[in-house]
């Protein structure tokens, strides 16, 4: 039983209670009392408003299954099934011109273009590498990956062979990011005075070399003739290092497992220490404890003697949790558990506040604002009771209005079909908009979850509905005067180990008029931070400015696989690599509240997972199980061959516990089973509260 404490008839955890009050209060000037008398008050108003939204999101899909059921075997015809959607209000009018108004937003946001990270906020160390990404060494990232196209690195310790190959990669991005008057880098025996074809990219002199900037990101020339890699190079150049990963998202959502009052302190503590610039991490690498903390700026030297800062570190969004889950660190008075988006958006935004009253070591918006990431919204109804949420929020804290920014995820169905109005919803607020296919292609099988079998799931990635999705968000946002404002941004590369391919296939994110995309890692940033330099986005968006948005009709096409006889081995194979994936990721989000990693999917590349492909490989067994494409048979016989399988792949993790053989007392597999078995019945597909229910149950047990 959780030790809790009353604070004004909220039932609170008292590790909870003592963080609020001791370390998130008192810096920004707020009495405890206040703050809960303030908060209580809020969530007498806001928790109804938020359970009465999900009972919409059942209402409006239990009218849409009863719609396919009746025309069951029929064509999907769009004029009869949207002029349905518009009846039952699932998609409501667009609304009448406007442009968003949002004020006081930074320029890592608003006026540059350059790659995003997601971090879970759980893991310190991780938190750390990618608040210090906004930098990173192009040798390294070269070196390292298969990107640079050369030979693998031989031997254990530096192969000069491979590190030519990089110096000659990184000379001839400078002369593609950076061309000289005459000749190339490759022949430059003085980086510091090289006569460039464009004087304006020079910005100055930094304590290790030189600074340009391509369209709007910087580039620095380390020169260090005593380094051991300057020392061999006739320009002295050490390292060539980009301006990275201009945000983070900093995540409380799809990648962690908090699921109880101790993961959710954890969580905020690691936030406050990020934001308030003291947080650190200590690991151990080959046999040494090793110490992270934040990087500190950049000072560079004008030509004319000037000296700037250079922000050191990304700029951080918070990702809160969506409106569905509710979570136990605290009770309302009726003892129902509260809403835990409500709580993260008072509890994220009063830690922030420190740093909106300047009290972080280093300082996160030089702008005075919060930045929140709003996932899994459905629709414009559910954006405008964040937007109220935010602004009870800002009273609450003494904030002035719209100091929390919002960042509209379109991943959800609802949300896209009606992206324009969404926006409008928070159009004073809003500085980010993205596409998230995983979560999307989730919630597109279980909306039409009773309409037929769906195709298999990696064609789905052909269909007509994504194509139009993702145009349609970018061009969406342009109209509405994002550009200039936030961000409108593009979904993860998520295997982490294929840079090659990933510089291969990334730069078409950019391409589209997106100012920034998903990368898995800090070495994944600083590579695809040179597709910004090759492609101008702002002179991009012109162009897309003024082409046509995909009508409805291509965004609501179901990929339905009408007539399809799939063989028996093409439906076990299908069978096994959702089982595999969602097998491997469950083990280690119940056995181990690890709420991503990376996976080895079913010919073992590893892949980035969080909840978000759960979603899809859950959703789509049910659906074939639910039309009779596989039996209940079939399906156990692949989640069971596929254990053997995921054991095997985790067989060097100390930590780990076998499923196979382990049927009944396995909570992993257990989880699985009913993610797949109760799939049809999940709230919008979603996979957190059988996830959640599964992870207390372990914790429960390992504490008795």
């Amino acid at each position: 039983m959780a030790n809790r404490v009353d604070r004004c008839g909220l039932q609170v955890d008292a590790a909870l209670a003592q963080f609020i009050e001791a370390a998130v209060l008192p810096p920004i000037g707020q009495n405890a009392e206040r703050f809960w008398s303030g908060f209580a008050d809020l969530l007498s108003t806001f928790a109804p408003r938020n359970r009465a939204l999900l009972q919409r999101r059942d209402a409006l899909q239990s009218k849409i299954d009863a719609w396919h059921v009746a025309r069951a075997g029929k064509p999907l015809d769009q004029v009869e099934y949207q002029g349905f959607l518009k009846e039952i209000g699932y998609l409501v009018p667009e609304p009448e011109a406007f442009s968003v108004t949002t004020t006081n937003v930074d320029p890592e946001i608003a006026t540059m273009a350059g790659p995003q990270l997601v971090v879970p906020v759980l893991n310190a160390r991780f938190l750390l590498n990618a608040a210090n990404a906004r930098w990173g060494s192009l040798y390294d990232a070269y070196y390292g990956t298969d990107a640079l196209d050369a030979d693998p690195a031989q031997g254990k310790g530096y192969d000069p062979i491979r590190g030519e190959a990089v110096i000659r990669a990184g000379r001839a991005f400078l002369d593609k990011a950076v061309p000289l008057a005459r000749g190339s880098w490759s022949d430059t025996e003085d980086a510091a005075t090289a006569e460039l074809a464009d004087p304006a990219q020079y910005c100055g002199a930094t304590d290790k070399g030189v600074l340009f900037r391509s369209n709007g990101l910087a580039i620095e020339v380390v020169i260090d003739a005593a380094d051991p890699i300057g020392s061999t190079d006739k320009a002295g150049i050490a390292d060539i290092v980009l301006e990275a990963a201009l945000t983070t998202i900093v995540d409380l959502e799809d990648s962690v497992a908090a699921v109880d009052a101790d993961d959710k302190v954890q969580a905020y503590s690691n936030w406050l220490g990020v934001i308030r610039g003291d947080l650190t991490g200590t690991f151990d690498k080959r046999g040494q404890t090793m110490t992270r903390a934040l990087a500190p700026d950049k000072t560079l030297t004008t030509s004319d003697g000037e000296t700037v800062k250079l922000p050191g570190r990304s700029l951080l969004f918070v990702r809160n949790v969506g409106h569905l889950m509710t979570n136990p660190a605290i009770l309302l008075a009726d003892g129902s558990e509260i809403p835990e988006g409500i709580l993260d958006a008072v509890i994220t935004s009063a830690i922030s506040t420190q740093d909106v009253k300047g009290l972080s070591k280093f300082g996160n918006s030089r702008e005075g604002s919060i930045y929140i990431v709003k996932p899994k919204m459905h629709g414009p109804e559910e954006c405008a009771f964040t937007n109220d949420l935010f602004d009870v929020v800002e009273d609450l804290l003494g904030l002035r209005r719209h100091t929390v920014k919002v960042g509209v995820m379109d991943e959800e169905r609802r949300t896209s079909a009606n992206l324009a109005a969404c926006i409008h919803a928070v159009k004073d607020r809003i500085v980010f908009i993205n596409t998230g296919f995983l979560d999307r292609t989730g919630d597109e099988i279980h909306t039409s979850m009773r309409a037929g079998p769906m195709i298999r799931k990696g064609a789905i990635k052909g269909s007509t509905w994504i194509h139009a999705y993702e145009k349609r968000n970018v061009a969406i946002g342009l109209k509405h005067g994002l550009s200039g404002k936030g961000q409108i941004g593009k979904g993860m590369w998520a295997a982490p180990d294929r840079m090659g391919a990933m510089m291969s296939e990334k730069i078409g994110h950019p391409r589209t008029g997106a100012n920034t995309a998903w990368v898995p890692s800090p070495t994944a940033a600083t590579l695809h931070a040179m597709h910004y330099h090759e492609v101008d986005v702002f002179d991009v968006r012109q162009d897309k400015a003024i082409e046509v948005i995909p009508a409805l009709d291509e965004l609501l096409a179901v990929p339905l696989a009408d007539g399809v006889n799939w063989s028996e081995d093409e439906v076990r194979e299908e069978l096994d690599n959702n089982a595999q994936g969602l097998l491997g990721y469950v083990v280690r989000w119940i056995d181990q509240g690890v709420g991503c990693s990376k996976v080895p999917d079913i010919n073992d590349i590893g892949l980035m997972e969080d909840r978000a492909t759960l979603r899809i490989s859950s959703q789509h067994m049910a659906n074939w199980l639910l039309h009779g494409v596989c039996s209940e048979e079939q399906v156990m016989d692949s989640l069971k061959r596929m254990a053997a399988t995921v054991d095997a792949q985790n067989a060097d993790d100390p930590l780990y516990e076998p499923m196979a053989g382990n049927w009944d007392s396995s909570l992993a597999f257990q989880a699985a089973c009913e993610l797949v078995f109760k799939g049809v019945e999940q709230p919008n597909g979603y996979t957190e509260p059988l996830l959640h229910a599964w992870r207390l149950k372990k914790k429960a047990k390992a504490a008795a």
